[in-house]
């Protein structure tokens, strides 16, 4: 099961390295929704092994009961079948015991790389808009320029054109100062 799980992140993150961060996000949803999937199975299948140990149980409590019950009486043959019982009965239980302990190990394993992966699914979602807004904004450019257009940081003869045109809005105004200034001093 965890392979599936691994498998799964490893195609998403193939994804995004590259460049198809929509193919990653979509490979590491499904993953998250098959380990949900898969969890729910595992509880399952630990209600399954629960419900069995305690048929078990029950069965090995009846075997001894039986063959206390044919020991009180001295039947040696019922007591002797009940002993069989009751080891066959008592080995199954054991096994079921640690099968039970096995499958609660797996599903804290699970629970914790669930919420792991769901952690992350998460952040990359919230990271996402500003990547895709920034992506879109810098095809938006590229389609532009390959139009013919400009990109204004870039075109450096608006560039230049701009900056004569504040030089001389500054002279300007420098200029209407000087001529304010002395018009007050009576030089004008």
């Amino acid at each position: 099961m965890f392979r599936r799980f691994r498998d799964a992140i490893n195609a998403a993150l193939d994804a995004a390295a590259a460049g198809e961060p929509g193919k990653m996000v979509s490979g590491m949803r499904d993953a998250v929704i098959q380990a949900r999937t898969s969890i729910e199975a595992m509880r399952q299948g630990i209600g399954q092994t629960e419900q069995r140990l305690a048929h078990e149980r029950q069965q090995l409590s009846d075997a001894e009961r039986r063959g206390r019950l044919a020991q009180e009486i001295q039947d040696a043959e019922t007591q002797g079948v009940a002993e069989q019982f009751a080891a066959k009965h008592r080995e199954r239980v054991d096994v079921l015991e640690r099968k039970l302990e096995a499958q609660r190990g797996e599903l804290v394993l699970a629970e914790r790389e669930f919420e792991e992966m769901k952690a992350k699914l998460i952040e990359i979602e919230r990271q996402r808009p500003a990547a895709d807004a920034a992506r879109s904004v810098e095809s938006a450019w590229r389609d532009l320029e390959a139009a013919g257009g400009s990109r204004p940081d870039t075109d450096l003869e608006n560039q230049v054109l701009g900056s004569r045109l504040d030089r001389s809005a500054r002279e300007a105004r420098a200029e209407e100062q000087l001529r304010e200034l002395k018009k007050k001093m009576g030089k004008g």
